[in-house]
């Protein structure tokens, strides 16, 4: 029998318990895992209620890669007051800790109450017509990283992973938004050459070190997903450069004010969408 202390579903919930406790917010709609270049999308989003760093809250860790604020945000949504929970400390499955750890943010944004995910990341781009900066909606995904979140006999169905309804608003903000397969290798290398080509014929658009693993959680929990990659760079072998992580993040302070627009608009019509997220802002409000 898993003893408590190592039991990861209880540890969301202990995390969970303790942002209710330290923000004073009871309850959340919906949260954002914001990666490479989606930083600045938070601050779009409405008013800040509180805000920590991450290593205050059970079970998550500092941040390990530039890019990443390493800080936990409760925001009242503007115009619908909804509250939306913005994890800006991502644990990448190449540090080392352990997939449970990687989806930590997931289970304890689904122990606060949160009832959709919106996770987003900096990654590389396979189809040649998507430049540095363009942001592409995620409609599937391939896991080789060889790992899961799950155990057991959990057979989780993925089938619609990525929630189609919600990619269909993110369309109603920016009717330009392309959508790929996403494929998570483990890194931290970036991909050889062929392992891009290999990417791209099994089905992949985009190729990055983050986000599949998440996103299995996501749907084990009954969340609906939205998926957004940044396109930061050209993957390997597709444009003949060298890649480097400067790279990646001077391509996500170039896109950051549209990216950011694009992502806060997006998550104010989810939560006015959402059925109960005005009877919960009514629940939450003073009496």
């Amino acid at each position: 029998m898993t003893s408590p202390a190592s039991d990861p579903y209880q540890l969301a919930r202990e995390a969970a318990a303790a942002i209710a406790d330290a923000s004073g917010v009871p309850h959340h709609d919906l949260a954002l895992v914001l990666g490479s270049g989606w930083s600045g999308a938070a601050d779009l989003l409405g008013e800040t209620v509180w805000q920590a760093d991450a290593t205050t809250i059970p079970g998550f860790r500092p941040a390990a890669v530039a890019g990443h604020v390493g800080t936990l945000r409760s925001i009242r949504v503007e115009g619908t007051g909804a509250r939306a929970l913005v994890l800006g400390a991502r644990t990448h499955f190449y540090e080392g800790a352990g997939v449970d750890a990687v989806v930590h943010g997931v289970r304890t944004a689904a122990a606060t109450g949160a009832r959709t995910m919106v996770l987003t990341n900096g990654c590389g781009g396979i189809d040649p017509a998507w430049a540095p900066g363009t942001p592409v909606l995620i409609r599937d995904q391939i896991n080789f990283t060889g790992a899961t979140p799950l155990v057991g006999a959990n057979f989780v169905d993925l089938t619609d992973l990525y929630t189609p309804a919600l990619r269909e608003i993110a369309r109603d903000v920016d009717a330009t938004l392309d959508e790929g397969v996403y494929m998570q290798f483990s890194g931290p290398s970036y991909e050889t050459p062929a392992e891009v080509q290999m990417a791209k014929a099994m089905g992949a658009h985009l190729v990055g070190m983050s986000t599949a693993l998440e996103a299995i959680a996501v749907r084990e929990a009954g969340m609906d997903l939205l998926g957004i990659s940044l396109v930061t760079n050209l993957a390997a072998g597709i444009s003949g450069d060298a890649l480097s992580h400067e790279e990646v993040l001077e391509a996500g302070r170039a896109a950051g004010p549209r990216i950011s627009r694009l992502l806060a608009e997006t998550v104010r019509r989810i939560t006015d969408a959402s059925p109960g997220a005005a009877a919960d802002a009514a629940t939450d409000a003073p009496a």
